[in-house]
């Protein structure tokens, strides 16, 4: 006696029923990302919307915006910014008394690409933006990769930068890229660099693995500083997006970073701060030492740690520019 088995295409309603209910979760955690990531977008174009100004030179538009009231403040971002990182990390400044004049460089946001988007084109910009605003004179801060335009302005327009400022310095000095990534760094670049959703998606998923490979700070440190500079950590990588309109310029400190371009530093004559952070995981604090060797009127401040972006230092870090300010004079 034969017994007849059920075709293997053929399922039980409960098992296609239970196909059905996967399939529809599956549509439905779709729909609850894709509304998410839609929400945060808006939200990023919302923070950016009218929050700058456009001004016409020869490499084409720059974006700037202005903050404060005072004496005027150059504020260069760094990797992955623009005027709004300019400004966010200019805001101890701002409350400090002074004016902050935050471009985005080239590449980033609303600011053009030019055929040659060189260091030093970018310094003759920066001029033309301050002849646009009317300002003959000002101090220079830099943070990261914008530390490469900042020395350039200094070199090539000694007469327009009264003091220079050079924060977590991303400067090649010796040939080499002076960011020194990991594997897992490199890789994560490669990914999210033009993607908002891959970049938004690890933001969720694994916000301390960006404050480790992407903000180059021990993640550790997170447990040890105050809520605000928590915050502020998280801020910093909020305000990456959009990053698909800043993936030019993040692109182009890459290759400027990695580029051999010999620097004459003996020829700054501006007074220079030079400040890093030793546990700095891309490795600015022997840039910054290296610098204050070359630069004649440099003052060099290693703080013990912080990483990248300083965590749980930011006050320390606008007092110690502040006071180099005020005692060197613009």
């Amino acid at each position: 006696m034969s017994t007849a088995r059920a075709s293997p295409s053929r399922r039980s309603p409960r098992g296609r029923t239970m196909l059905i209910a996967a399939g529809g979760m599956m549509l439905a955690a779709g729909a609850v990302v894709a509304t998410a990531f839609s929400a945060t977008m808006r939200k990023a174009e919302h923070r950016l919307a009218g929050a700058s100004d456009i001004v016409g030179t020869r490499f084409g538009d720059l974006e700037y915006a202005v903050r404060g009231e005072g004496p005027p403040i150059m504020m260069i971002h760094g990797t992955g910014g623009g005027f709004d990182q300019g400004l966010s990390f200019g805001h101890g400044l701002i409350e400090r008394g002074y004016r902050v004049i935050a471009p985005s460089r080239f590449g980033y946001l609303r600011s053009d690409f030019p055929v040659n988007p060189s260091s030093e084109n970018q310094a003759d910009a920066l001029v033309e933006l301050l002849d646009h605003l009317g300002i003959d004179r000002l101090p220079v801060v830099a943070g990261s990769a914008g530390a490469l335009a900042a020395i350039q302005f200094a070199l090539r327009h000694p007469q327009r930068c009264s003091l220079l400022v050079l924060l977590v310095p991303a400067a090649n000095v010796t040939g080499l890229d002076p960011v020194e990534m990991t594997a897992t760094q490199k890789l994560f670049v490669e990914q999210a660099l033009g993607s908002d959703f891959v970049y938004w998606s690890a933001r969720r998923i694994a916000p301390k693995q960006l404050v480790a490979n992407l903000l180059a700070t021990d993640p550790h440190l997170l447990k040890t500083v105050s809520p605000g500079e928590r915050a502020r950590a998280y801020r910093i990588l909020d305000e990456m997006l959009p990053i698909s309109t800043r993936s030019r310029g993040l692109l182009n400190d890459a290759r400027l970073a990695g580029a051999s371009h010999p620097v004459d530093y003996r020829k700054i004559r501006a007074p220079t701060l030079i400040l890093s952070v030793e546990d700095d995981r891309f490795g600015t604090a022997a840039t910054a030492r290296y610098l204050a060797t070359v630069i004649p009127d440099a003052t060099l401040v290693i703080l013990e740690r912080g990483g990248h972006i300083w965590l749980g230092a930011d006050e320390t870090v606008s007092d110690h520019v502040a006071r180099f300010i005020r005692a060197r004079g613009s």
